[in-house]
């Protein structure tokens, strides 16, 4: 098993992320003009479509350095930085939004996804948005296999599984996202079908919800 820094280092210059960000939709919630914070934010993709849809006040930050050195190279007119795992480095109730983009994938543990999501809603204003965009549960064999495979060998949550390169993800129970998200006003909550960065379709969902 690979640690996930390690994981997302190696493939930072190869992988291209292809599940859609809902710009239309977020922008019927968060001005241009909003202070936004893209946590896990990769090479910068989703903050470089809203900057080109005229947003202005956007930094991302990410743990894996090749990610953040990716999107500098890619995208030099964002800021993007390296953070370390834990405290968000921004003051409390600083941002108008959140973005947490296919990042819960990558937190296999429950403890910790909750740790995240208290600090996001620590760093966000009261009423500030958070844009969610991840992964469920599939139901067919491949899916329910490495699901079973993991969960017998590791034990844990259902729906974590092994990438034959080693790191580990995770599909979630929808009931499990409304759990984790219970402190926020749900806005949207749509379910849909992705293509994965490996070239698999997945159930996953897009989710606003306003900071209480």
């Amino acid at each position: 098993m690979m640690k996930q820094h390690d994981y997302w280092n190696q493939v930072a210059a190869t992988k291209q992320f292809t599940t859609p960000f809902q710009a239309d939709v977020f922008a019927q919630y968060v001005e241009p003009s909003a202070q936004i914070l893209d946590v896990g934010c990769g090479y910068g993709r989703t903050l470089h479509q809203l900057a080109t849809a005229g947003f202005t006040n956007l930094l991302g930050v990410d743990f894996a350095e090749e990610m953040i050195q990716r999107g500098q190279n890619q995208y030099p007119d964002l800021d993007l930085r390296v953070m370390a795992p834990g405290v968000l480095p921004l003051a409390t109730a600083s941002c108008d939004a959140v973005i947490l983009f296919a990042v819960l994938t990558c937190i296999a543990n429950d403890q910790e996804q909750e740790q995240l999501i208290a600090e996001i809603q620590r760093v966000l204003k009261p009423g500030g948005i958070l844009y969610v965009n991840d992964f469920l549960l599939n139901s067919d064999a491949r899916n329910q296999q490495r699901y079973q495979q993991y969960k017998s060998q590791h034990g844990g949550p259902y729906g974590v599984f092994e990438l034959p390169e080693g790191a580990v993800c995770r599909h979630h129970d929808p009931q499990w996202i409304k759990h984790l998200l219970h402190s926020f006003t749900q806005l949207e909550y749509h379910p849909l079908t992705f293509t994965t960065m490996n070239g698999h379709q997945s159930n996953g969902f897009y989710y606003l919800g306003r900071n209480k």
